[in-house]
């Protein structure tokens, strides 16, 4: 217990560090553009792929289940809302814990073991300012980005499997997303996407730059970061999902 709370004491001042560095001075814009590249752009495959797989096993599920009652028609509006506010943004961030997340573990664990972090400090570099801010701001701006791309690829997906595969009338499948989809599930789907974004960088620096103990050690932080990042964005998706539907509620 004593661990986890020096663990979690830690982490707080690095995210502290981090909006500190943030408020002093602008982040390195050729290494955020990098970071932006290798984790939105070369995440595109893995994101689409899940979020089209998604929707149309979400799709196929919820008709099978709705026809008993003859409702097919509003089979679009489950996997609509389903995908736009829960669905979407946190199989995207899990996605991403497993790419980009164990990625940058491994990446500032390397550095960390063969001293160039140190390096960075006698260079008058804090590692935080060069390795940690273009990491967090890449993924806070991806994250959302890549998530609306996976929903609608997994609405597409789910029209497409809904209209040709199972017959379903075209229209009222598409009226019926149109009227029971608002608004708010997709800024509620984007903010979660934001929320998760950031905490996978987070973390996975965290585990990074407190690697020990060569490359075991390495393995074990990318694991660690892994494991940490996809039960932070399965529990606190629970949290926000009741936190932003009382908000928007009112």
């Amino acid at each position: 217990m004593s661990r986890a709370l020096a663990e979690l004491g830690e982490f707080t001042r690095l995210v502290g560090e981090a909006i500190v560095s943030l408020r002093r001075q602008r982040p390195t814009w050729s290494e955020w553009i990098h970071q932006l590249y290798l984790i939105g752009v070369k995440s595109q495959s893995v994101v689409i792929t899940t979020g089209a797989a998604t929707g149309m096993v979400l799709c196929a599920q919820t008709f099978i289940q709705f026809h008993k009652v003859k409702m097919d028609t509003a089979t679009g509006a489950v996997v609509s809302v389903g995908m736009c506010s829960e669905l979407g943004p946190t199989l995207a961030a899990l996605m991403l814990t497993a790419r980009v997340g164990a990625s940058m573990a491994a990446e500032l664990g390397t550095m960390k073991v063969t001293e160039q972090v140190d390096a960075l400090r006698t260079l008058a570099t804090h590692p935080v300012d060069y390795l940690v801010v273009p990491r967090f701001l890449a993924s806070l701006l991806a994250a959302p980005l890549l998530t609306a791309e996976a929903v609608l690829v997994g609405i597409l997906a789910s029209w497409l499997v809904g209209v040709h595969l199972l017959g379903i009338d075209s229209a009222y499948y598409l009226a019926n997303m149109n009227k029971h989809t608002d608004p708010q599930d997709v800024i509620v789907g984007l903010i979660k996407a934001t929320y998760f974004g950031g905490m996978i960088a987070m973390i996975s620096c965290f585990k990074g730059l407190n690697c020990v103990g060569g490359a075991e050690g390495v393995g074990r932080a990318t694991t660690e970061a892994v494991v940490a990042c996809s039960i932070t964005v399965l529990v606190s998706n629970f949290f926000l999902t009741l936190l932003l539907n009382a908000i928007f509620s009112h």
